[in-house]
């Protein structure tokens, strides 16, 4: 599966996003839950200092393969439990990762991981999709993939809403076999992500509403994108 998450998540507009992020060469960055590494691919080779997490191994093996992956340090690891003796100048969360939080205390728990390693002078950034926006009723798809010589069929399956935490499933269908995924996403309120940087010792600088910086409007706006810095 992690194989073919490039093809059906490669890069896009929010990666553009990122990437502008860094504010001088050869930038401290820290990458949390970077999946098979596509950002921290492109950070390394405009000369940034990478460090990318992930709790999935397989991820981290089709990241390590990238063409800059060498000038990157690939770790094993969830957002709650990471620790090192390195500070960083930016830290970033992308792909609606911070949605595979379920509960309040795991996202401080990432708060706390992000603000342990923050330079006092850097700053974190991260996205979560706007919980007022009918995301259910737009969530389902059906997609075709070619891997090698392969023909894949992708369905993504929206099965129910318990609360803030959406259940999804995902069908895979190969010429000879068919593999089925179960996942689930949490909605965080603005509000309670506010709380919880503050909470962290961490201070909101920027709500923006989409990948051009618009404002963000909390009826309209998909995204909700997060800056944020050391409170003090």
């Amino acid at each position: 599966m992690a194989r073919l998450y490039d093809l059906d998540s490669g890069w896009s507009e929010d990666r553009d996003f990122y990437l502008r992020l860094p504010t001088r060469e050869q930038c401290r960055i820290l990458d949390i839950g970077c999946g098979t590494g596509l950002l921290a691919d492109a950070y390394a080779a405009r000369g940034h200092r990478v460090t990318a997490i992930d709790p999935a191994g397989a991820m981290l093996d089709v990241a390590r393969e990238k063409p800059n992956a060498a000038s990157v340090e690939w770790v094993e690891a969830d957002a709650e439990g990471f620790r090192s003796d390195e500070r960083y100048d930016l830290i970033v969360m992308t792909g609606n990762a911070m949605m595979a939080l379920k509960d309040s205390a795991s996202m401080r728990a990432c708060f706390d991981t992000m603000r342990y390693h923050l330079d006092r002078e850097g700053s974190i950034a991260f996205e979560v999709r706007n919980p007022n926006i009918d995301w259910s009723s737009q969530w389902e798809y059906d997609i075709t993939l070619r891997v090698d010589d392969a023909i894949v069929k992708q369905k993504r399956r929206f099965v129910r809403m318990a609360g803030p935490v959406m259940h999804f499933e995902f069908d895979y269908e190969f010429s000879d076999k068919t593999f089925k995924t179960r996942s689930a996403i949490r909605f965080h309120s603005k509000d309670e992500i506010v709380r919880g940087l503050g909470d962290a010792g961490l201070r909101v600088s920027s709500i923006v509403g989409g990948w051009q910086r618009q404002d963000f409007d909390a009826a309209y706006s998909r995204y909700m994108i997060f800056t944020a810095t050391h409170a003090a």
